[in-house]
């Protein structure tokens, strides 16, 4: 068990004490503490391992530490203000036995008292944008049923070691915001599947707006994501649609007021270009799919919460469905 935390020993109890009475013998519960100045050791204690890094690695760095500090052979990566409810664990192990096709897969994320739901499994567009599925639905709307996901939620993310170990874990080149959808297109394109384990539970509280900053690294390492994992055949087909909209999100930066952020995350784009071409490279020599099955896990549909006024346009909705259409036949 992995947890992150960066000035979150307030909300560490709660996690902590929902998690360890979970535990079972041989398990290793390793806490990062990402440069915090509120000494989440002291509410660590003697339940598990502390490791402080010096400076703030993000979510991505921070897990890829706590994850080389463990032997464990699935790897539970748990946001340190998210809490297991009773049975989680076993749920997650369950799936372990019950899928060996998954790679990787996520705990139901719930919020409100465990009565709404946060994801029960992310949506990709095929445009690189990545949202929580499910958001704001009733819980008892998701079913008890385990079921493949485009990608899995790093709040409550299980991991196979081998998968990870291979894959290199998360790019810490994203900091945070993302790093999960990346990997889990990266361990979908080396053959695993992606899934929900519906009968392990976490409450998570959610809250979307957080500044500029978020969409910088929300922009940026969309394209990271995109010119990483998408295999060529796809990307050719998709660059007039991505060329196009880059015009489209410039437009809606400007009306929503972040569109310095956007702009910062263009510019950080083209100068990591070079590492994101040698990136590229290593993920699609391990490719063991087509592109055809890659873009079985992308979605034109448009029911995030966060693309904007023009998800509800008909002719805007009309026009990407038909053109993803269009590229999935031409890649088939």
């Amino acid at each position: 068990m992995v947890i992150v935390a960066h000035e979150s020993a307030a909300h560490l109890a709660g996690t902590l004490d929902g998690l360890v009475p979970q535990l079972r013998d041989g398990d290793e519960l390793v806490v990062v503490d990402n440069a915090s100045s509120d000494s989440p050791s002291l509410v660590v204690g003697a339940r598990g391992r502390v490791l402080r890094s010096e400076e703030n690695m993000g979510f991505a760095g921070g897990c890829n530490l706590g994850a080389a500090a463990s032997s464990a052979e699935l790897l539970f990566f748990l946001n340190p203000d998210a809490v297991p409810a009773a049975g989680c664990l076993d749920a997650l192990r369950a799936a372990a036995e019950a899928h060996p096709e998954w790679g990787c897969w996520q705990a139901l994320v719930t919020m409100d008292g465990g009565q709404v739901v946060n994801t029960r499994g992310g949506e990709t567009h095929w445009l690189g944008f990545g949202w929580s599925g499910g958001l704001g639905e009733p819980v008892a709307s998701v079913g008890g049923r385990d079921r493949p996901v485009s990608f899995a939620s790093g709040a409550a993310l299980c991991v196979r070691r081998g998968a990870w170990d291979a894959a290199g874990g998360f790019d810490e080149a994203y900091f945070m915001y993302g790093e999960d959808l990346d990997l889990s297109l990266r361990l979908r394109l080396a053959g695993w599947e992606v899934g929900l384990a519906a009968g392990a539970a976490v409450e998570h509280d959610y809250e979307f707006a957080k500044g500029s900053q978020k969409w910088f690294l929300l922009e940026r390492n969309r394209w990271l994501t995109v010119l990483g994992a998408y295999p060529g055949a796809l990307l050719l087909a998709l660059a007039p649609a991505l060329l196009a909209c880059e015009l489209a999100v410039l437009l809606v930066a400007a009306r929503g007021g972040w569109l310095g952020a956007k702009l910062r995350a263009q510019l950080a784009v083209a100068r990591a270009l070079p590492r994101a071409l040698r990136r590229r490279a290593a993920v699609q020599a391990a490719r063991q799919i087509g592109a055809a099955q890659f873009a079985e896990a992308l979605t034109a549909g448009l029911d995030s919460p966060f693309l904007g006024p023009a998800a509800d346009i008909p002719a805007v909705a009309g026009a990407q469905a038909a053109y993803w259409r269009a590229v999935r036949a031409l890649v088939a």
